[in-house]
């Protein structure tokens, strides 16, 4: 099990910003994500349900929940009353789930349209060409705010990113002109290792894992 460099990840709190951390707290306990809310880390991303359910039951803290991983239709109504925002929609059978648990339970849930910019077939997302379809068909959908966009840049050259980066920045400002009526002001790209470009890009959050820990 990982423990939380204290003195690292308050130096990368301030690395980050304007952007918000979001700790990937795949690797952890819910003892450790405790000792993140203590160096003031407040956004816990979640990549497995199971984990993430019994990390929520078990911890008491202020910080909030955020779903970043692949999230299969089948586990939604397990999460929707957890977390604050999910990161990763990726298709339209789970816009369609979590309308449909998000209607059950009476709530609006924040997400983030995943892009696949680089048209990487290993990755999941929607290309750039159908967002306005995206875009829509979230019309129809009043238990869904679409908050962004979310993306993960190939594994390549790390300076190399940044036209990807770039590209996502773009594809969100021309959907913010087209789409004014939603809050569409984040955009959740740049890991451990291509943060600092991501952010020069105009990411509003990064998802940080092993940068924080210590094995």
């Amino acid at each position: 099990m990982m423990r939380v460099n204290e003195a690292e990840t308050k130096r990368l709190l301030e690395a980050v910003k304007p952007a918000k951390l979001v700790a990937a707290t795949k690797y952890i306990d819910e003892k450790e994500v405790e000792k993140l809310e203590e160096c003031g880390v407040m956004i816990y991303g979640e990549n497995k349900v199971q984990d993430f359910l019994k990390k929520y039951e078990d911890y008491h803290g202020k910080g909030v929940w955020h779903f970043i991983g692949t999230l299969q239709t089948n586990k939604v109504k397990y999460i929707i009353d957890k977390v604050q925002m999910i990161h990763s929609v990726a298709n339209y059978r789970l816009i369609d789930e979590i309308e449909k648990q998000a209607a059950k339970h009476d709530l609006v849930m924040d997400i983030l349209l995943q892009v696949n910019i680089a048209k990487e077939e290993s990755k999941h997302g929607f290309n750039e060409e159908e967002m306005n379809e995206v875009m829509d068909y979230l019309k129809d959908k009043p238990h869904l705010n679409p908050r962004g966009l979310m993306m993960m840049a190939p594994n390549i050259e790390v300076e190399e990113t940044r036209q990807y980066f770039k590209a996502t920045k773009d594809l969100l400002t021309k959907l913010q002109e087209s789409y004014p009526n939603y809050q569409l002001t984040e955009l959740s790209m740049g890991m451990t290792h291509d943060f600092p470009i991501a952010v020069a890009e105009g990411s509003t959050m990064v998802r940080l894992g092993h940068a924080l820990f210590d094995e």
